[in-house]
This record gives C-alpha cells, structure tokens and sequence, in this order.
C-alpha cells in the first residue's frame, strides 16, 4: 500500500501538490486590498453618498424638526433643546447604521460576483482581505465623521461642553462599529436582500436600547441587562459624557475601550466567518 505525503512521489512522473497554507497578513496586500475597494467605490456614487451624505441630511433634518423646541428669555434659565439633548447620540448613530449597510452590501457583493472566490485563490489571507476592506471603509468613516461633527457643531449649532476632538473620536468608533458589523454578518447573507434584512436583527435592537428613547437605568431590569451587552448603548453613553463634561471621564475612557475593543472583536470574526462564495 502506497502512502502519500505532501511533495512525494505517488507514481512514476506525479507527485502530489503540497498543502496549501495560509499566508501571513501582509501589509502590502493589505493595502492593495484597500486601494482595490477605494477604487471600486469611486465608480459607485450612490454608495459614497449613502455614507458620506446622508448622516449629514438626516442630522440637517433632526435639527430643524425640533427647530420649534420652546426657548425662555430673561434671566430664568433654558432648558437644552431637543437636538442639543440628542444630537450628539444622533451623531454617533447614523454613521454605524450607514456604514453597516453599505459595507455589508458591497462585501456581499463581491462574494456574489465571484471576486472573494479569485482573491483568495492567490496568496491573499483572510485577514488581509478583511483589513484592507476595514482600511478602505475607515477613510470614508474618517470623512464622514469629520463632515458630520463639523456641520451638527460649528453650523447647526449643536452645544458641546467636551471638545469637539472627543466628540469627532466617538463618531469616527462608531463608523468603524458599523462597518466591522457588516463586513461580520455579510458572512450569513446569500443576496443583497438578506443582508438588509440583518438591519432589524442587528441594528433596531440596539437603536431601541442604547438610551436614546430614554434612560438605561428606568428600562426593565432585563432589557437593562441586554442593553448593557450591546455596543451602541456605550457610542451613545460615550457621546452624552462629551455632551455634559469639560474634562475626558473615567465613563468616557470606558466607553470608547468598549466600542473599539467591539469592532476589533467582531473584525476578527468577520475574518474567522469569511466564506469565498455564497451557499
């Protein structure tokens, strides 16, 4: 009986291939990953104002329908407006939502069309074909974050006692939140239609118990305990602690480890998840 091992002959004139093995992250491949999706972007202009405008449109309209929130004058003190109460949470919301839509779609879409399956039959890891789609969505979170921040700020007027920097990290974390959840359940999806469709299972529950509707603490005390495992409840407890104090808070330094630890975690399991073709 003949054994066979990897390099050795099994009959005059064959030999069998040797095991394939996977690569090592390589940044060079990583970083012709990201060019390869950045250049993919710049022929899909819905895409980027999806991402880019559309936070910037909702926060332009959040801001006037609370336009006729009742304001005091005198010397009795105002309450802060509904958009000064929100706006911060608002703004660490849209990005996430965005940007998980849009990159579950385009990862999805590129499984579809058979362009995961030719990747990664060369030399190209899982991690670096994830990192560099994490690299290419991050630069449009970081324009994106910086369009948001600036117009909810310095043009609708949105009152910060924090600094506008920690404000501008919060919001650029939770782009990033997003799009490591989207390159995540991508994994799951066999059309675009179902990656939509995780929106309502991944997304509605965190917008419902992250603190916007109302306090964490007055929840039930098992919704306050499922709140307390969901990331977005910290983007928006990270937003409201620049929105009330001066100085960075231990809260504050707590919330923002917890959001990026999220996306790196849920990155490594996008990479551990990633399937070259749909079932």
């Amino acid at each position: 009986m003949t054994t066979t091992t990897p390099g050795t002959t099994t009959a005059p004139g064959t030999k069998t291939p040797p095991r394939a093995t996977a690569a090592p992250m390589s940044a060079a491949r990583t970083l012709a990953t990201a060019a390869r999706v950045l250049r993919q972007l710049r022929h899909d202009p819905r895409s980027i104002a999806l991402m880019i405008l559309v936070p910037c449109v909702m926060l332009v309209l959040l801001r006037y329908v609370f336009d006729a929130s009742p304001t005091c004058g005198g010397e009795t003190p105002c309450p802060r407006s509904t958009f000064d109460s929100i706006g911060a949470s608002l703004l660490g919301i849209f990005p996430l939502i965005t940007m998980f839509l849009v990159t579950s779609i385009a990862t999805l879409r590129e499984r579809t069309s058979g362009t995961l399956e030719r990747l990664l039959a060369m030399p190209l890891g899982k991690a670096d074909l994830i990192a560099g789609y994490a690299l290419a969505f991050g630069l449009l979170a970081i324009i994106q974050s910086v369009l948001a921040t600036g117009l909810a700020v310095w043009a609708l007027g949105l009152e910060v006692v924090g600094s506008t920097w920690l404000l501008l990290l919060v919001a650029l974390l939770d782009a990033l939140l997003g799009t490591a959840l989207g390159l995540f359940v991508s994994a799951f999806a066999a059309s675009e239609f179902q990656a939509v469709q995780f929106m309502p299972a991944v997304i509605f529950p965190q917008l419902l118990l992250c603190g916007l509707f109302t306090p964490r603490p007055n929840m039930q005390p098992v919704l306050e305990a499922i709140s307390n495992v969901l990331p977005m409840s910290y983007a928006v407890d990270g937003m409201n602690e620049v929105l009330r104090h001066t100085d960075v808070t231990g809260d504050f330094v707590r919330d923002v480890v917890i959001v990026a630890g999220c996306a790196a975690l849920v990155l490594a399991l996008g990479a551990a998840t990633l399937r070259r073709r749909t079932a």
